[in-house]
């Protein structure tokens, strides 16, 4: 037996849109935390002590890694996006087709 699926391109499109959204959200974050955590404020928290220098280094090297993986996510909801978006452009053209078939407009 045959499953029949249905897609609503609008709420295809939507989802897109949300992760489109949450996407730029999250690179504003990353931007932000980014100013926020570079190897100059890290220096001016810790101070300049030489038993801080390793525990500095540390904190600068999670910075940023913490910031390319938040990077690489928003680039990952990023392509999400754009891919749902094709999709819901890819179903409605599909659809137009359809429906012109069935109505004989068709060349």
């Amino acid at each position: 037996m045959a499953d029949d699926m249905y897609i609503d391109e609008s709420e295809l499109k939507n989802l897109g849109k949300s992760f489109e959204t949450y996407s730029y959200d999250l690179e504003s974050y990353v931007k932000e935390f980014s100013s926020k955590t570079g190897s100059e404020q890290i220096h001016d928290g810790f101070g300049v002590l030489t038993e801080s220098e390793e525990v500095t280094s540390a904190y600068i090297e999670l910075a940023e890694h913490m910031a390319k993986s938040l990077g690489n996510l928003h680039r990952h909801l990023d392509d999400i996006s754009a891919g749902l978006r094709d999709n819901a452009n890819n179903t409605e053209s599909s659809d137009d087709a359809m429906t012109d078939l069935f109505k004989g407009d068709v060349p």
